[in-house]
């Protein structure tokens, strides 16, 4: 039966993110926060676990998850072409809520879903969600609800739609302003980012560090 474990609590913390590591190692699924809203997470380099993520929010492959990473070495690790323009948005916005879909590294054995070889990654401003992803590696994280619901704001939300498909609930608080990340697509090859979500990062804030790389004609 799942587990919730209150974080603002030393010792729920210890052993929230004790069970949170080992549930992830098993194949597992487990919620966490971010500092956008809560995410479901599962070993991104296990693909029946990411599987698994995709039936509990009721998403098929054609919806692959995002990868969280706890620094910027994996960014080099994980994806390949990145252009300058990418690499000005993550000196200014990563740690932040901005998500950028780059073409994955070939040799990567892991199964996302149907992403072309595309991945979409992102590193979070959330103390728990980065000591977590320190101790992991990279994770598949999408967030916590079920598929056509409203992300969860906290991790009680998360679990009224999630119930026991996640083994471990780490809380850490409503998330206060609840607003999902800025995605953009930087896989034209020339540069240029087309937005694909709007969200924690603004337009504005974006072409202010790329100028007219930025698209905004496919904003969805």
């Amino acid at each position: 039966m799942a587990a919730t474990y209150d974080c603002s609590a030393p010792t729920e913390l210890l052993t929230g993110m004790r069970l949170a590591r080992a549930a992830l190692g098993k194949g597992e699924l487990v919620v966490l926060p971010t500092d956008t809203v809560y995410g479901i997470a599962a070993d991104a380099f296990n693909p029946r676990a990411v599987q698994r993520l995709l039936d509990a929010k009721g998403r098929t492959r054609q919806s692959p998850p995002p990868v969280l990473i706890p620094g910027l070495p994996a960014l080099d690790a994980l994806a390949t072409d990145i252009p300058d323009s990418v690499r000005r948005l993550v000196a200014e916005f990563w740690p932040g809520g901005l998500t950028i879909i780059l073409r994955a590294t070939p040799s990567l054995v892991w199964d996302l879903g149907d992403t072309g070889g595309t991945v979409a990654l992102r590193m979070p401003d959330d103390p728990i969600a980065l000591e977590l992803l320190a101790e992991t590696g990279p994770l598949a994280v999408s967030s916590a609800n079920l598929t056509g619901q409203p992300a969860a704001a906290t991790a009680s939300a998360a679990r009224a739609m999630l119930g026991d498909s996640v083994e471990v609930y780490l809380d850490g608080g409503e998330r206060a302003d609840a607003v999902a990340s800025t995605i953009l697509d930087a896989t034209a090859g020339d540069g240029r980012l087309a937005v694909v979500r709007l969200g924690a990062v603004s337009a504005e804030r974006i072409r202010s560090v790329v100028g007219d790389l930025l698209q905004t004609e496919n904003t969805a």
